[in-house]
């Protein structure tokens, strides 16, 4: 961090205040006047009536403005140079993308078989290829000399012909895409089979026929540092430049839907999925024609417009985009890669978190909300900080409202000079922050903070959870927003407790409920559990860390019942923490066993205790010598290869891969999984769990289901398989979490599954089942003095499945509150001071320490809203 010196007079502080940013609007209003007078007086026209505006000029204006803004951006921060440079990398990329098109892809390969470019000498026409560049050939080199003789093709006819051959070569031989296999230049789109998008073999174990990918598509993994670091500059990119920009013709599925033509309505993948396009509606050809042209800020600033939180979207997390891209029988553009290292791009820069921050908060390019508005004196109390819960507190701040949110989960405090808020809720000045990397953290060693529901303790290091500290800083550091961790909706605080506080709103953002429970004989023996269960634990314990101590137990081999994506995350992780696990048994067991000796250590272990610890310690030792010999050898060690001898991973789901909701919704994920050794049995329900001499789980007794040919659908065959278990994990889906009507039925009711929704004027309204409704009824409760309740997230039937669809619903919802609360009649007498009384009811502070034995430590806990709400038989959970 450093001291930061703004153009136009602004000082940092300007930039979080709403007359600060509008200083700052004025400012670029000006810079566009003087750059470009007719662009000017169409952005201040569109400003004056968004509604006036067709979608292709919105497009038009917003693709118009973004080079503009990046320029206005890198002189207000000093940082001309940097952008310059990076303008500079995408332009020397351009060749390679333009060559692929006009030269590869139409010219090289055209008509050419596989057979026939497999019988090219590549390595004999490369060789000649050098000769003619004077240099090693390069997908630089190569695209640069293409690029530089098509301007004259008839004098540099026979260096084209030999460059075609070698293109073809590269394209379509096998030798040559394994040699190119990591670049772009020698790769064409493939026709997509929708039943075969997982290339994987079978294999027989136990009996059962398995799914799983050749050893030669494997990925290794060790522990649980990031598993995926996304494409770089050069692999972005490409898909840029691959898709077809078609925002122009109206034609962009990929942000809208892809729709019937004669109906209008959505249309369905393959396998009955709704083609919605992304939930979030983000102009997404405009930001991929913006990024293309080598402005990434501009970029960024027009994905802001509909997804200020897009450090918490892109990459892993969400592919619905892609599913409704234009390219329906061939591959589609990987949009998430796309807007994932667009924001990479330009958080790489000096100021990149400050410029990314700044464009929630102020965007030009939002024609209907460019800066905040102004302030409303009303307060949101929303319930819940994972994706719903933050990106609507994000938008009713924008919109003027005050926001204070409640987690569940205790959310460890950062530092004041980051966060701007010190231990007891009070702002402190916070410092601007020049280089991203002093925000981050290494996943294996990141300590999980609590904030991001479930992208903190549910998504797995797949993802990089450093981008939840960008999202929590965004909103933390703003003046309208408040939290609490450890605060239960429901017994801490209350519908009628929070109004009485004075909160003009609740939105309800708390997540999914239960998980479903599978009937099956002793589903509740040892070596059971739900894998929501094990992922939390696994994740807020830090049990994969070296240093933790923590009792999450994990024996070989494992099976998880499932078939969605939380079940391919149990499977993932349940296989990366089995050897951490066991090496950290063996350090510490060698350690004691220095100090006490061997005997001293096992002395108070029953027989499974010691053939648990045997087991593990046998484990830990191949597994350390394997690295060992890999070292030795310079090779990779054979992780994987050892785990599947003492069992693996195995996930057993009812009905067949190409069903399951994983491989429907996101078949990438499954690819990565089994990337990583995991295997996949099709057509098994569980009936019973086998249990050992001490009661717990041995193996697995599934009954067998196959297709029926006259309808296609799953029945029991009357077969029954046992497999080999020492660890079940039940990922069969959730249930709505609605615990709220059990416990206060006065102020909520249900319909069916879900809570009973109202329209704005009470009338109650099932909502839509998708997730752009035609009408967004996010209400759950209203009361008569004009205050209500909403509900966002999984809690919404519309708005459940994935994390973007909670922030869409979100995105959706605001304009819902903020209505009602406009009107809401004015307050009598002088506004409560809630932030104080809230500091005081919710922020938990250690009173005392007393120890009253050797052994026992009394720890008193001053909480009042929590003493209040005490009731017999609750526990407390001291983090």
């Amino acid at each position: 961090m450093t001291d930061l010196v703004l153009k136009h007079g602004l000082g940092y502080e300007d930039l979080w205040t709403r007359p600060g940013l509008a200083r700052l609007d004025a400012a670029f209003i000006a810079h566009l006047a003087a750059g470009d007078v007719a662009l000017h007086d169409r952005l201040v026209a569109a400003r004056r009536d968004p509604g006036a505006l067709t979608n292709e000029a919105h497009s038009d204006l917003l693709v118009d403005v973004a080079p503009h803004l990046e320029d206005f951006i890198g002189d207000l921060f000093g940082i001309d140079d940097e952008v310059r440079a990076l303008q500079a990398r995408h332009d020397a990329l351009a060749p390679l993308y333009s060559v692929k098109r006009l030269f590869v892809q139409r010219r090289a390969v055209k008509g050419v078989t596989p057979e026939q470019a497999a019988a090219i000498d590549g390595a004999e026409t490369g060789r000649s290829l050098e000769a003619l560049l004077g240099g090693p050939l390069t997908e630089a080199s190569f695209a640069a000399a293409i690029d530089r003789w098509m301007k004259d093709e008839k004098a540099n006819e026979a260096a084209l012909s030999l460059a075609a051959r070698y293109a073809a070569w590269a394209t379509l031989a096998p030798a040559g895409q394994e040699k190119h296999r990591k670049g772009v230049l020698f790769k064409v789109p493939h026709r997509v089979d929708p039943h075969h998008l997982v290339p994987v073999e079978t294999v027989v174990e136990h009996g059962v026929t398995m799914l799983r990918l050749p050893p030669d598509h494997r990925r290794a993994r060790d522990g649980f540092a990031l598993t995926d670091a996304g494409t770089d500059l050069t692999g972005a990119l490409d898909q840029a430049n691959y898709c077809i920009w078609c925002h122009n013709q109206g034609k962009d599925s990929c942000s809208h839907g892809l729709k019937d033509r004669k109906t209008g309505a959505f249309q369905a993948s393959t396998f009955g999925v709704t083609l919605a396009g992304c939930p979030l509606e983000e102009k997404i050809s405009e930001m991929n024609l913006v990024k293309a042209r080598g402005n990434s800020i501009g970029a960024l600033a027009i994905v802001a417009v509909d997804n200020p939180m897009a450090a918490a979207t892109g990459h892993r997390i969400c592919n619905d985009c892609m599913k409704a891209c234009i390219y329906q029988k061939q591959d589609p553009v990987d949009i998430p890669q796309i807007e994932t290292r667009t924001l990479k791009d330009v958080l790489a820069l000096p100021w990149g978190f400050e410029i990314y921050a700044l464009l929630t908060r102020w965007n030009p390019l939002d024609v209907r909300r460019p800066l905040p508005k102004e302030p409303t004196g009303r307060t949101v109390l929303v319930v819940g900080l994972g994706p719903a819960g933050f990106t609507l507190a994000h938008h009713l701040m924008n919109d003027g409202h005050r926001v204070v949110a409640v987690d569940g989960l205790k959310i460890e405090p950062l530092p004041p000079a980051l966060s701007g808020v010190d231990a007891r809720g009070a702002r402190v000045p916070f410092l601007p922050i020049r280089e991203l990397a002093t925000l981050y953290e290494q996943l294996d060693d990141r300590v999980m903070a609590g904030f991001g529901g479930v992208a903190e303790y549910g998504i797995t290091v797949r993802w990089d959870k450093n981008f939840l500290k960008l999202v929590r800083l965004i909103i933390e550091r703003r003046r309208d927003f408040s939290m609490f961790g450890g605060v239960r909706f429901g017994g801490t605080l209350t519908v009628e407790s929070a109004f009485a506080l004075g909160f003009d709103h609740i939105a309800l953002c708390a997540g999914a409920g239960r998980p479903t429970i599978v009937p099956m004989k002793n589903g509740l023996a040892r070596g059971v559990r739900q894998a929501s269960d094990f992922l939390m634990a696994l994740q807020l314990t830090g049990a994969a860390k070296t240093e933790s101590i923590a009792n999450l137990t994990v024996s070989l081999p494992v099976v998880v019942i499932g078939g969605g994506l939380t079940a391919i995350d149990t499977a993932t992780e349940s296989l990366a923490y089995y050897p951490v696990q066991v090496e950290k048994f063996l350090t510490r067991y060698e350690t004691l066993a220095a100090e006490r000796g061997e005997e001293s250590v096992r002395t108070g272990w029953n027989e499974e205790e010691r053939a648990s610890a045997d087991e593990f310690l046998a484990h830990a030792r191949a597994l350390r010598a394997e690295r060992a010999e890999a070292a030795r050898e310079g090779r990779a060690p054979r992780t994987v290869d050892l785990l599947n001898s003492w069992g693996g991973v195995t996930i057993a789901y009812r009905r067949r891969l190409i069903d399951a909701p994983s491989y429907t919704l996101n078949h990438e994920e499954v690819a990565k999984a089994m990337e990583e050794g995991i295997r996949f049995a099709e057509g098994l329900s569980p009936e019973a769990v086998e249990l050992d001499q001490w009661g717990h789980a041995a193996a697995l007794t599934l009954s067998e289901h196959s297709v029926d040919p006259a309808t296609g659908k799953m029945v029991q065959t009357g077969e029954r398989v046992t497999l080999p278990a020492r660890t079940i994990l039940v990922a069969a889906g959730t249930q709505p979490n609605t615990v709220l009507a059990r416990e206060d039925p006065v102020h909520v009711a249900l319909d069916g599954r879900y809570f009973q929704a109202y329209d704005e004027a009470g009338v109650p309204v099932r909502p839509e089942r998708v997730a752009k409704p035609e009408a967004v009824r996010v209400l759950m409760s209203l009361l008569p003095d004009g205050r209500a309740i909403s509900f966002f997230g999984d809690l919404h039937p519309s708005f459940t499945g994935n994390v973007v669809k909670a922030m869409g619903g979100a995105k959706q919802g605001y304009p819902v509150v903020s209505r009602m609360l406009a009107k809401l009649p004015p307050r009598a007498g002088e506004p409560v001071d809630l932030l104080a009384k809230l500091d005081r009811e919710l922020r938990p502070e250690v009173a005392e320490i007393v120890r009253l034995t050797p052994t026992i430590v009394e720890v008193v806990i001053r909480a009042p809203a929590a003493a209040r709400a005490f009731r017999p038989g609750q526990f407390y959970r001291l983090q």
